[in-house]
């Protein structure tokens, strides 16, 4: 997560180029060459030996082309990701032809070097030096300008996505926080008049909620922000319900740096306390568990339900279709939100990636 990101990087649109070091950009690059080969010989209308003895010039040539222009545009990418769009595409176009030129050369030259040797020339190698280099070189300059065009394209639908999916979790996490200040507000009225010293205590803790989770410059922060944030609320209703409400909090397993979208656990702990603690008269008990599981960490948030709640509860979705929208938005397709309802019991059980980044460690027991 700390890794700079292509929009970072220049003027955020020069490093436009994919990563030509990672294996999965190098096989591509030699299933396309291979694939090209084959159409290149099938188009010469070769037949049987001749078929492949042309297959197999071709592939050669193709793909130590394809890898040296890969791996001098992998050396490269750093420093055309630093320049402007035009010099860092016209950069990029020139190694793609300088690499075809050079080796186009060194076939040539090597080609006249064995039939001076052996007193034959062979097949293999071209016969004709300028009716074979400047072909490849016009090619390479039409697929080099071609190439570079689709990785522009790709790269901006990329960031389009991306700048999409942020501005909608923004969107989302607005809708959920002045319903969270609200609730938060009306406690510390309540405490104004029946307990000034409380009320003091918690306007000091909505201060830290502010500081923490109203951060609109963050969609994401880290689980131990989060659970800071879903702990300081629970002081805030603490003060409120007394001894009626009680918390276990069972998340040692839990990696604090672990990245997750802002306001998480606060509205699954603000409903398990408003629509399950508050109506029973005696309280009870919230559970929030936490566990990782290789590379998947859940968590579940648990409350007994009184009948009167249940009856309610059905209009209090948004919620819960905030968080499963913008875990949705931050880890697609992979992330989950189920719910348990086991008569008076209620549980809402979240599923996501483990995804670390780079806050500060603590430990949550």
């Amino acid at each position: 997560m700390s890794a700079q990101t292509p929009a970072e990087a220049g003027d955020g649109h020069s490093a436009y180029l994919p990563d030509f070091c990672e294996a999965r950009t190098v096989l591509a690059i030699v299933l396309v060459a291979a694939l090209v080969a084959v159409v290149l010989a099938l188009a010469r209308q070769s037949v049987g030996a001749e078929f492949l003895t042309e297959l197999a010039r071709v592939s050669v040539y193709l793909l130590w082309t394809s890898l040296l222009c890969a791996a001098l545009l992998c050396r490269a990418r750093a420093t055309l990701a630093g320049l402007s769009l035009p010099a860092s595409s016209l950069w990029a176009l020139a190694i793609i032809v300088g690499t075809v030129a050079v080796v186009s050369e060194c076939v040539y030259w090597f080609g006249r070097l064995w039939a001076a040797r052996l007193g034959v020339a062979s097949s293999f190698f071209p016969e004709r030096h300028w009716s074979f280099l400047l072909p490849n070189l016009a090619i390479a300059a039409i697929v080099g300008a071609v190439a570079l065009r689709y990785f522009y394209v790709a790269f901006e639908w990329r960031r389009s996505v991306e700048l999409e999916a942020r501005a909608r979790v923004r969107a989302l996490q607005a809708r959920i926080r002045p319903h969270f200040l609200f609730n938060s507000l009306n406690t510390v009225a309540a405490l104004t008049r029946s307990d000034p010293s409380r009320a003091e205590e918690a306007i000091e803790d909505l201060a830290d909620l502010f500081r923490v989770s109203l951060n609109d410059s963050r969609a994401q922060i880290s689980l131990r922000e989060e659970l800071e944030v879903a702990r300081i609320y629970q002081r805030i209703e603490q003060l409120r319900l007394g001894d009626r409400l009680r918390v276990r909090w069972r998340v040692g397993e839990l990696p604090p740096r672990a990245i997750v979208p802002s306001l998480l656990l606060q509205p699954l702990l603000e409903n398990a306390i408003g629509h399950g603690i508050e109506p029973l008269p005696e309280g009870g008990v919230v559970t929030v568990d936490g566990s990782v599981d290789g590379s998947e960490i859940t968590i579940e948030v648990r409350n007994p339900v009184s009948q009167v709640a249940r009856a309610v509860r059905s209009g209090n979705r948004m919620a819960l279709d905030n968080i499963r929208q913008r875990l949705e938005l931050v880890f697609p397709g992979r992330s989950a939100v189920e719910v348990v309802d086991s008569g008076d019991d209620y549980r809402v059980r979240l599923s996501f990636p483990l995804v670390l980044g780079t806050a500060e460690s603590a430990d949550w027991k």
